[in-house]
């Protein structure tokens, strides 16, 4: 008879960690996150100067940009490498990546969180095409991110004719997950989470490697009685840590909100933006956005989409997804981000991107940092931070259609520029792929063509020369006839062409282009 998970304090659970492991870590954003053990693990360093050389993989980030999540571990020496998908939540973990202290790595979030499965199931890695002509490719820098990274985790290959990445296997040693109840014989519910995450196969894989799950959850419950909603069995679970509450807030912005966990029949109120940037850009976008459509948000200035969409009444219209699993309701924002209000269903991270990377996306609409004349875009890296790329690289790679949303500049530095920091979206590839593809700003509107960018809608009231043009660090491919028209040539006089995918916003020149 199998013996039960052992019932231990956060210290004790903790102190059977062994250097030189590869400890998984669950959660996304500021959700789900099991932080009363990343905050023992730091006691323990701190203390004892044990564990030491780990490697740290996570999929989405945890943090609260200052101190919470992944921000506890970012200690020179406990941690030998991190393998992550986004770094801006811990930007502690930043900090040591860009002063060379530790090898540091930067996947797709979405490539880390399946290729969790294929770690549990021993298989040789993750073959998919996400990431192909990214920096995350080996072409580039595959991903690894200071000099003293230097182990390729990716490679390039050829399958039947056609070039894939493999994500290489990784051995798994330990996890430390989130639930909400543990049985006495250590099966898991998440009747309180707000996501899923990637619990169940970073159990999967530390059990199958020899290592140990730590669970921390809210309390102890007789029993759960309905056996599908345990999302981890006790087979796999070495050690539950119980919190009663402490350190278990249902997300870094929000101790609990019922919405999340929920389904409800009726409407969600989202508070009405005040006249902006922000909100023109959202109502922009919005336009793109078609009855019937499935749609992913970016954290940011695309949630503007939905605020203007719950304003105008056409939130009904369509399906808001989210990466970590929320499909239906409205995606919160903030800490929040990963969550939804009135989910229609709540599946694990690893499901929602196989769904993604095959396509099943209708749109997708995210942030931009910069963009380059041929459609690139970097989210990864700015103001002498590296932020990561989280799900962008699968989201931008598999939706049909794509918004990229962002103010034409930012602090006076141009967004449109010669060379982007970090290829996160390559834009010849996507006109190979067939997608189409909008740049929208609060000045203009581009779409990516064969033969880079072209410059469709302008704001009415603009100078085409001096508001436009003037700063940008390159030309839209087809600008050269207007220059030519004159530099004080006001745009609201220049010809366009219809916008590539819906009909225009009335915030800018509604059938106005450049011919």
């Amino acid at each position: 008879m199998r013996a039960p998970a052992l019932l231990a304090s956060a210290d004790e659970a903790i102190a059977a960690i062994p250097s030189g492991s590869t400890v998984a870590v669950s959660g996304f954003v500021g959700s789900g996150h099991p932080e009363m053990l990343t905050l023992a693990l730091e006691r323990r360093f701190l203390q004892t100067g044990t564990p030491t050389d780990l490697t740290l993989y996570y999929c989405a980030g945890q943090g609260d940009r200052c101190v919470r999540g992944l921000n506890h571990l970012a200690h020179a020496g406990l941690l030998k490498r991190i393998v992550g998908g986004h770094w801006n939540l811990a930007p502690k973990l930043g900090s040591l990546a860009l002063a060379n202290s530790v090898e540091a790595y930067n996947l797709p979030q979405g490539v880390l969180s399946v290729l969790t499965r294929e770690i549990a199931a021993k298989r040789p890695g993750l073959i998919t095409k996400v990431g192909l002509n990214t920096f995350v490719d080996p072409i580039h820098s595959g991903g690894m991110l200071n000099a003293r990274t230097t182990e390729p985790l990716v490679e390039r290959m050829q399958l039947d004719g056609e070039t894939w990445l493999r994500y290489k296997y990784m051995p798994i040693h330990v996890a430390l997950i989130r639930a909400t109840y543990a049985d006495p014989r250590g099966n898991l519910s998440m009747e309180g989470e707000g996501i899923i995450s990637e619990v169940l196969p970073m159990a999967q894989a530390a059990k199958n490697h020899g290592g140990i799950v730590i669970a921390q959850v809210e309390s102890i419950v007789d029993q759960i009685p309905d056996p599908k909603s345990v999302r981890i069995p006790g087979i796999l679970v070495d050690y539950i840590v119980t919190s009663g509450g402490l350190h278990h807030d249902q997300t870094f912005g929000e101790s609990f909100i019922e919405d999340f966990v929920v389904t409800s029949p009726g409407s969600f109120t989202l508070p009405v933006m005040p006249e902006s940037d922000r909100k023109r850009i959202g109502a922009r976008a919005l336009q793109e956005v078609r009855a019937g459509d499935i749609v992913n948000l970016g954290i940011g200035l695309p949630e503007a989409v939905a605020m203007v969409a719950a304003e105008t009444g056409r939130l009904h219209e369509f399906t808001l997804t989210v990466e970590s699993g929320p499909t239906g309701g409205v995606p919160a924002s903030g800490l929040s981000f990963g969550c939804s209000h009135f989910p229609e269903a709540i599946i694990d991270q690893p499901a929602q991107f196989d769904f993604y990377d095959g396509g099943g996306l209708d749109i997708g609409v995210l942030g931009a940092v910069e963009i380059d004349a041929e459609g690139s875009v970097n989210v990864a890296s700015f103001a002498g931070r590296f932020a990561g790329v989280g799900g962008f690289v699968n989201i931008a790679q598999g939706a049909r259609r794509l918004i990229f949303c962002c103010t034409f500049e930012a602090k006076g530095q141009p967004k449109f520029v010669q060379k982007i920091q970090h290829v996160c979206f390559h834009g010849p590839t996507a006109i190979r792929n067939g997608q189409q593809v909008l740049y929208v700003t609060e000045r203009a509107v581009f779409e990516l063509t064969p033969h880079g960018l072209r410059l469709i809608e302008i704001t009415e009231g603009l100078d085409l020369q001096s508001d436009i043009l003037a700063k940008m660090e390159f030309p839209p491919s087809s600008a050269s006839q207007t220059l030519d028209v004159g530099k004080s040539q006001a745009a609201k006089s220049v010809p366009l062409s219809p916008p590539l995918m819906h009909n225009t916003c009335p915030s800018f020149s509604p059938g106005r282009g450049l011919g």
